[in-house]
């Protein structure tokens, strides 16, 4: 291999981490419109209710993308048990979470998110001995502190008052699980396309939901629910998981998985974006400095050596 070939390589393989950040940079500023778009849906419908024609509509768009416009065949795949794994593990995140809001409230479960990506290289180094720099780490870290202060709205009282009780632990059961998932996203590749990998991944996380979803469906009259919940039921299915898996996949492929759950910390800001844009109110100056902080953390982590 001459040096042109190795320039060239190392070249094509910069562009594609370029890509890989962006990825995960859409992924967050995505997941963060379904939090304004269920809280107007969750006055109508229960969340565990939403959560059955979400991953109908999530499973028909998968099937959709990977048979006709990708063209690949879904047949069964070979070791299905990785995908049971895999769909149980976001399953037991997506309950955890509506159930943990029950009893607290989206400021504590906020701040039991921040965990996720220091969470995730621990994961990923138990399961591929991937390792993350201490420079990595340390722009986390600090990265999670803006996010803190962006979820108590700079309220150093309320930061101190936070209590870890029922919900946060509930909450935080998912937030384990979904730390693994994304370094098992990876060990668990075979070479299949993605879109195959993706299709069987949604289709196996709904099938686990219809556990908990079904007795509350069947306790409300989905066909009666106003636009706004059909609207959100859209978005979430299309968007926020078959779009957005797509989107971690590609990520996880190409970046350690601390470095792409870390782009989390950025949801809060983004969340705060667009309910400012929404006409939801705009939070007080001084949160911004949070939010550069983190901003600014993760642009530093992006930048350093993988």
């Amino acid at each position: 291999m001459n040096a042109s070939t190795v320039t060239h390589n190392t070249h094509a393989k910069g562009i594609e981490k370029v890509k890989a950040h962006l990825a995960v940079l859409l992924f967050a500023l995505l997941i963060s419109g379904s939090f304004s778009l269920g809280g107007m849906a969750a006055k109508y419908i229960p969340s565990a209710a939403i959560n059955v024609p979400r991953y109908a509509v999530a499973v028909l768009a998968m099937w959709l993308y990977a048979s006709r416009v990708q063209g690949v065949s879904l047949t069964f795949p070979k070791s299905p048990w990785r995908f049971a794994v895999l769909g149980l593990l976001m399953a037991i995140y997506m309950f955890t979470m509506f159930v943990a809001l029950e009893f607290t409230s989206p400021v504590a479960t906020g701040a039991v998110f921040t965990l996720m990506p220091l969470l995730s290289a621990v994961f990923a180094w138990i399961l591929m001995r991937q390792r993350s720099k201490p420079a990595v780490i340390l722009s986390l870290i600090v990265a999670a502190s803006g996010a803190i202060w962006v979820i108590f709205r700079g309220n150093v009282e309320a930061l101190l008052a936070f209590n870890v009780g029922r919900g946060e632990m509930i909450y935080f059961v998912g937030v384990v699980a979904h730390a693994a998932y994304a370094p098992l996203l990876r060990l668990y590749n075979r070479g299949e396309d993605a879109a195959f990998v993706g299709f069987w991944a949604v289709a196996a996380t709904g099938l686990w939901l219809l556990i908990p979803g079904i007795p509350s469906l069947l306790q409300i009259n989905l066909l009666a629910m106003p636009p706004i919940v059909w609207v959100t039921i859209l978005y979430l299915g299309i968007i926020t998981t078959a779009l957005t898996y797509m989107l971690l996949q590609y990520a996880t492929l190409r970046l350690p998985t601390s470095k792409t759950l870390a782009y989390g910390y950025l949801i809060p800001t983004f969340v705060i974006v667009l309910e400012g844009l929404i006409g939801h109110g705009w939070v007080d100056i001084s949160i911004w400095a949070g939010a550069l902080v983190t901003a600014t953390a993760l642009a530093i982590a992006a930048l350093l050596p993988d």
